[in-house]
């Protein structure tokens, strides 16, 4: 799919979905009707479009703090929130490795932009796994019809998922949810924000609330110097309603690898290598301009650059490509086990997804540093905007610390231990912390939303 094809989707997806049969029928919440994406190759194409058309932007939303609804509008109507979507259920049901693929490709073009669709994502897993028959139906029709998750998982001051505070409680046939979040990436908008709950018997659950529902604020308060359109602010339910089928389990324990820890790992390496690429190009592109060719050279005249400069472009190379080897890796290891089901096969695909996430971690920020060390002084002024992508980088890798990656890994091969939660002697108690780390939340009332209405 072209550029030129992407921009005119608004007028011609509601052709393509009344021949394409399935779920032609589907109307979108917001406006203009959605495309169906058929298998892994179109997922491909629709997102590398997708990331030509944003790409240009990325400097000037990230200086001026421009959240991208615009270009969300564009990534809803192209169908690619649905690509994960069961072929059961009129999806394509693409590969992981392709949804690794994805995220690099967004993420190359704007780290923010790449980040918003990671719960998303998750989310479907989550549905996918352990909601019931009717709540898949729904929900992963109302995706293909365009419909987005955000996400209030994270609470302040709670350092580990099993120790949410009591958020849930009975109403009737329904619920009451009373909870603060933070972290809330993609809710601002999102139509859909599913919020992280526990019950008096400390069961967990995702309350998954449309982003209108009454009693329901979405918070536009994320203040990081990195991935900064992100809108990953507050989420607060305040006695907020919701129907029982809106209200899926989500176990936070077990004694075993589930699909959705690798799933929700693999995209976040994809987000780190993607950038990890846009700085490498990036790279590339300034010392050849710095340098130029004459206008009479050779074709085969080479770029006049000190030797060491090369050779560290040469480092930053095998760095980059050893990532992007690791990531399909990974994404063919998730598939692997998606079809044997196998615990050892999702053994094996969690450390893959553990490696590639600090793999993913060192190229990042090993290549947006050594972007300005080899491009110079010049490469730091505003009007290029490269310090976006050491910025993104460095924020979104802190998301998950990778050192526990590593020891995963490492425990792995020494001890033959399964990477589970973390050992209990590794918590620190009474130091409080919300996970992952990043800018603190907001505390006391909250302001009004800067976006008050979704896509």
């Amino acid at each position: 799919m072209s550029t030129e094809a992407l921009n005119k989707l608004p007028t011609t997806v509601a052709k393509s979905t009344e021949q394409s049969g399935g779920h032609a029928s589907i109307t979108a919440i917001g406006q203009g009707r959605v495309h169906v994406i058929r298998d892994d190759a179109e997922a491909i194409d629709v997102a590398t479009a997708l990331a030509a058309a944003f790409a240009p932007g990325a400097a000037l939303r990230d200086r001026e703090r421009r959240l991208p609804v615009a270009e969300l509008r564009q990534l809803r109507l192209s169908g690619l929130w649905g690509i994960t979507v069961p072929r059961e259920y009129g999806g394509a049901g693409v590969s992981y490795a392709t949804l690794a693929r994805v995220f690099a490709i967004l993420s190359a073009a704007d780290g923010s932009i790449g980040q918003i669709p990671q719960n998303h994502y998750f989310i479907l897993e989550i549905i996918r796994h352990e909601g019931s028959e009717a709540q898949k139906q729904f929900f992963f029709e109302r995706v293909l019809a365009g419909d987005h998750f955000g996400n209030a998982l994270v609470e302040p001051d709670v350092r580990r998922p099993e120790d949410r505070k009591v958020s849930l409680r009975r109403d009737g046939e329904g619920y009451r949810v009373d909870v603060r979040k933070y972290y809330s990436t993609g809710a601002l908008f999102a139509d859909w924000v599913p919020v992280a709950v526990a019950d008096e018997e400390k069961r967990h659950f995702l309350a998954i609330y449309p982003r209108t529902a009454e009693g329901l604020r979405v918070v536009d308060d994320w203040a990081s110097f990195g991935q900064r359109t992100t809108a990953s602010g507050t989420v607060i339910a305040d006695n907020a309603y919701l129907k029982p089928e809106w209200l899926v389990p989500h176990s936070v324990n077990a004694d075993h690898v589930k699909p959705v820890g690798p799933v929700g790992q693999i995209m976040h390496a994809g987000i780190d290598t993607g950038i990890a690429r846009a700085a490498f190009e990036a790279t590339v592109a300034f010392i050849r301009q710095r340098n130029p060719k004459a206008d009479d050279a050779p074709a085969e005249a080479v770029w006049e650059e000190d030797q060491l400069s090369i050779r560290e472009i040469g480092d930053l190379a095998v760095s980059l490509h050893g990532t992007e080897a690791l990531l399909d890796r990974a994404g063919l290891l998730i598939d692997r086990a998606y079809a044997s089901d196998l615990a050892a096969d999702w053994t094996r695909a969690a450390i893959a997804v553990s490696e590639v996430r600090a793999a993913s971690t060192h190229s990042a920020l090993l290549i947006t540093n050594k972007l300005f060390e080899l491009a110079g002084t010049r490469s730091t002024a505003p009007d290029h905007g490269l310090d976006r992508l050491w910025r993104d980088a460095r924020t979104h890798t802190l998301h998950d610390p990778v050192r526990w990656r590593l020891f995963d890994v490492g425990n792995y091969y020494v001890n033959d231990k399964v990477p589970l939660r973390r050992p209990k002697w590794a918590e620190q108690p009474n130091q409080p912390k919300a996970m992952p780390e990043g800018p603190e939340p907001l505390t006391g009332e909250p302001p009004q939303p800067r976006l008050a209405a979704g896509l």
